[in-house]
C-alpha cells in the first residue's frame, strides 16, 4: 500500500508498506480523503514535537474519510463497502496514537473495531470530501459547547481557519444569534464571509470598534465594551487573551482551543474584578460527532466551500506546504 512516513522538519518518505489484513475482531478501510491539519503542518515545518506527537519513521494524519475493505468475522454492523470516520482517539486502540492513525496512508487497520465507536458511518448525504473535514469540526465544535452559548447570544471567534469556522458554525447551530470572525488574512475571511458570518481583520481594523457596531454595547470593569458574551481563540496569537481581558463584558467567557506551546501569564485578578472566565477546550468526545454529521448533513453551512486546494497521494509535500500559506490556502485535502 502507499504510506507516507514522518522522517523530521521537511521529510516526509513517500512509500510502500505491506497492506494490512483484519483479525477477527479488527476491520481494514481504504482512506478516500484526508485533510492536513495544522498540527501536521506544524511538525512538517519546525519538527516533532511541534504539533501532534509523532514519533520519526511512523505513519501520520489523523483527518480522514474511508471505506471499510475487511471485515473480521466477529465484528457487527460494519460491512464491506461502508464509508467510515475512523475516530483518532479510539481508532488504533491508543488515545497517544490520536495524531498518527495513518490518514496520509492508503489503509489503516482498525482493531476490535465497534460502530460507533472506533468508527462512525458516514451519512448519504455528505459527500467524502466534505467529510473529511469531520475531525477538525468536531474540536471547533466542542469549543463551542464548551462556551456554553445560550439563545440569542454573540460571540467573537479568533481565527479563520477549519477550526475557527467549525466553531462559528457550530454556535450558529447552537442557538447563538450572531458571530463575528476575526483574521489577519483577507483570503480567508472571505471564505468567511461567503458562509454568512460577519469578519473583521483585526491586524488593520479595531475589534472594539466592528464588535460594538455589529453587537452594541455592554458593561465591564474598564467601562463601556462590545456586547459579546463568548470568544474563542483558535488562533493562539500573541494578544488575544490579553484583549479578551480587556474587552470582554461582565459574566462573558473565553474558551481557548488553539494549541501553543509554553505558559501564557493570566491576571486571575482582573479576571475576578471583571468577572470573566477562561475554559480550555482540547479534542472532542463523541457527542460532538453527532453534532458535527448533523450540521453537516443538514446542508445549511456550505462546508465543502473552505477546502481551497486538493492534490493527490503523490503530491502530499507539496500540499502541506500550500496548506502552510494562509493567504492562498484554507483547508488542503489529499485525495486517494
Amino acid at each position: 500500500m502507499k504510506a507516507a512516513l514522518y522522517q523530521g522538519q521537511k521529510n516526509i518518505e513517500m512509500t510502500e508498506l505491506a497492506t494490512p489484513t483484519a483479525g477477527e475482531n479488527d476491520i481494514v478501510v481504504k482512506n478516500l480523503y484526508a485533510s492536513i491539519c495544522g498540527t501536521d503542518v506544524a511538525v512538517y515545518q519546525h519538527g516533532p514535537n511541534t504539533g501532534h506527537r509523532i514519533t520519526l519513521g511512523s505513519e501520520f494524519g489523523h483527518e480522514m474519510v474511508s471505506q471499510v475493505v475487511q471485515v473480521g468475522k466477529n465484528v457487527k454492523n460494519i460491512h464491506i463497502g461502508d464509508r467510515v470516520y475512523p475516530y483518532p482517539r479510539l481508532a488504533k486502540g491508543d488515545p497517544r496514537r490520536a495524531g498518527t492513525v495513518g490518514g496520509f496512508s492508503e489503509y489503516v487497520l482498525i482493531p476490535d473495531a465497534e460502530l460507533g465507536r472506533q468508527v462512525y458511518a458516514v451519512p448519504e448525504r455528505i459527500s467524502s470530501k466534505e467529510a473529511s473535514l469531520i475531525e477538525p469540526f468536531t474540536v471547533g465544535c466542542r469549543a463551542a459547547r464548551r462556551s456554553f452559548p445560550k439563545a440569542g447570544e454573540k460571540a467573537i471567534v479568533f481565527g479563520a481557519g477549519t477550526i475557527g469556522i467549525a466553531a462559528a458554525i457550530a454556535l450558529q447551530y447552537f442557538g447563538c444569534s450572531r458571530v463575528l470572525v476575526c483574521d489577519h488574512s483577507d483570503f480567508r475571511l472571505e471564505k468567511v464571509r461567503q458562509l454568512g458570518f460577519a469578519v473583521c481583520n483585526n491586524g488593520r481594523q479595531s475589534l472594539k470598534q466592528c464588535a460594538e457596531e455589529l453587537f452594541g454595547t455592554a458593561l465591564s470593569a474598564h467601562g463601556e465594551t462590545c456586547d459579546a458574551d463568548i470568544y474563542i481563540d483558535a488562533a493562539g496569537a500573541d494578544g488575544i487573551l490579553e484583549t479578551y481581558l480587556e474587552l470582554g463584558k461582565v459574566d462573558s467567557r473565553m474558551v481557548v482551543v488553539a494549541v501553543k506551546a509554553g505558559l501564557r501569564p493570566v491576571d486571575v485578578l482582573a479576571m475576578t474584578y471583571g468577572q470573566l472566565a477562561l475554559i480550555g477546550s482540547g479534542g472532542y468526545n463523541p457527542e460532538d460527532v453527532q453534532d458535527v454529521l448533523a450540521i453537516m448533513e443538514s446542508g445549511r453551512w456550505n462546508i465543502e466551500s473552505i477546502i481551497t486546494q486538493e492534490y493527490p497521494w503523490e503530491q502530499l509535500p507539496q500540499a502541506i506546504e500550500k496548506a502552510s500559506d494562509v493567504e492562498q490556502a484554507l483547508n488542503v485535502v489529499i485525495r486517494y
